[in-house]
């Protein structure tokens, strides 16, 4: 069955819903004769190979790998012949150390990744913090401006003060020159 569908031409297969109709506007799930690959929760696996990173990145996992060499060595070389499994040149523990090498550095990458994105959101949202702090300075600049312009305006307690003198005076001087008539 085919589905024209924004100028591609996309090959679909019916969907069966509960009431026995098909459905053509949602995509197949699965293709059918094809082996399904197991699935995961990306976040689970995620936060699991940030957990094994920190590991990596503390003392406490060079002290273990240590020990573990350590042990590794000395069965190897003190113990009697019969319960020596990896002889001197230690091939399966350069074997052993490879393996965990090539599983580390990806699982460090991964969390390192996971971390820039972490901080990219971080720096956004720090951004748009940013940005709304500047839009609140600047509104409250204009509005202190206006304000003092509109003090400018107002009479202000010096100024009536002043008229007040003057005028008590006036009054001052008219009751003094109608006393004199």
């Amino acid at each position: 069955m085919r589905a024209r569908e924004r100028g591609r031409t996309q090959r679909t297969e019916p969907v069966i819903t509960g009431t026995g109709r098909t459905r053509l506007d949602q995509p197949r799930t699965t293709r059918p004769g094809l082996i399904t690959l197991p699935t995961y929760d990306p976040e689970a696996f995620g936060k699991l190979s940030e957990r094994i990173a920190r590991f990596l990145g503390t003392g406490r996992f060079i002290v273990w790998m240590t020990i573990v060499v350590v042990v590794w060595v000395g069965w190897n070389t003190l113990l009697p012949d019969e319960v020596h499994f990896d002889d001197y040149p230690f091939i399966f523990l350069t074997l052993v150390l490879s393996l965990q090498a090539s599983y580390a550095a990806p699982l460090i990458l991964l969390a390192q990744n996971r971390q820039d994105d972490r901080d990219r959101v971080n720096m956004e949202q720090d951004r748009a913090r940013s940005d709304r702090n500047i839009a609140d300075t600047e509104y409250l600049t204009r509005e202190v401006a206006a304000l003092r312009q509109g003090l400018g305006e107002v009479a202000t307690r010096d100024f009536l003060r002043s008229e007040l003198q003057s005028l008590l005076k006036e009054i001052d001087e008219r009751r003094d020159a109608s006393e004199v008539l």
